[in-house]
């Protein structure tokens, strides 16, 4: 598994059995998490604007991650060659979506264009095709064995090299540009909002500040990256400087807090308003009215006003 690669081999087999059920597990949730976004955006006939179809790629991609993390392999040959390089090619398109979004965001807002729509085609040739070239240049150098059902590479230096390439690099890079694209956008955002105030245009300012609290939520995302393979960045460091000595609570929190990626992404992009608001108006069609009533203010998401989306941002509203 691309997250799981050498994480297995120098620990017991009742740490292995530990880390096993932490994947398992956290990759259920991510799975559950994913496929809801995917379910939300194939029933919901008003979610399906770009804006939102980029999540629902994201969200794909994170489904299928995670699937194959929980499948595991208990036979040898090229099921265990076919589980791990579906979950590392997924896990890359996941966070490859994640700069297609803000590209979108920074070429609407600070560049003010209008023809992102028009660049899909693009977007599915980098993600898919980078995800593809990265995934099998990753097979140089591995050796695919087995603990039991879980399917893992074992590799030497030259494979461990070409694994933190073929990953951890494109997973940091996605990173930075996410964090300098966001930065641009909520920087330019606070200079609109300051020169509005300053010619006292009141609408003006009000809708950069609703923008404002859509984007300022966005700056975050970076974070999610972060935190999901910050340990497994160090994990992958430590394992390559010392091979043979494994610290398990290291793996544990590499393990757990990779698997949780598909959860917290499907949380952070795909349970926006829009998202929310579809849920809770077909609930108020089906719940009867004696339960509505029971139902705390806050969670009565029909009545409450939209907050300022991708969509806000001028992606569909200008064409």
């Amino acid at each position: 598994m691309a997250t799981l690669v050498s994480v297995a081999g120098a620990l017991t087999a009742n740490d292995r059995r530990i880390l096993l059920a932490v994947n398992t597990g956290a990759s259920s949730l991510s799975f559950v998490g994913s496929s809801f976004i995917v379910l939300c955006y194939v029933l919901f006939k008003e979610l399906r604007k770009f804006s939102f179809k980029l999540v629902f790629y994201l969200a794909l991609s994170d489904m299928l991650c995670s699937f194959f993390n929980i499948v595991g392999d208990p036979s040898k040959g090229f099921f265990c060659y076919a589980q791990s390089y579906s979950t590392h090619f997924f896990c890359v398109a996941s966070f490859l979506w994640t700069t297609t979004i803000a590209f979108t965001l920074h070429r609407t807002v600070v560049r003010h264009k209008t023809d992102v729509e028009d660049l899909e085609a693009m977007f599915h040739l980098y993600v898919w095709g980078t995800s593809l070239v990265v995934t099998v240049i990753r097979s140089f150098g591995n050796d695919h064995r087995h603990f039991g059902s879980w399917c893992s590479s074992q590799m030497g230096r030259t494979g461990k090299a070409v694994h933190f390439i073929t990953f951890y690099m494109p997973l940091w890079g996605a990173i930075l540009y996410n964090g300098f694209t966001y930065f641009q956008v909520i920087r330019m955002l606070n200079n609109a909002t300051r020169m509005a105030v300053g010619i006292s245009d009141r609408n003006y300012v009000s809708d950069t500040r609703d923008n404002m609290k859509a984007v300022s939520r966005w700056g975050y995302y970076p974070l999610i990256l972060i935190g999901s393979f910050a340990f497994g960045t160090i994990n992958r460091i430590h394992d390559f400087i010392e091979p043979d000595h494994k610290i398990f609570w290291l793996s544990f929190l590499d393990v757990g807090t990779a698997a949780l990626m598909g959860l917290f992404n499907s949380i952070a992009y795909g349970l926006n308003s829009s998202v929310r608001r579809a849920v809770w108006e077909r609930l108020n069609m089906f719940l009867p009215e004696r339960l509505w009533r029971w139902l705390p203010n806050n969670l009565k998401y029909r009545n409450q006003q939209q907050e300022s989306e991708l969509v806000s941002l001028k992606i569909e509203d200008e064409r």
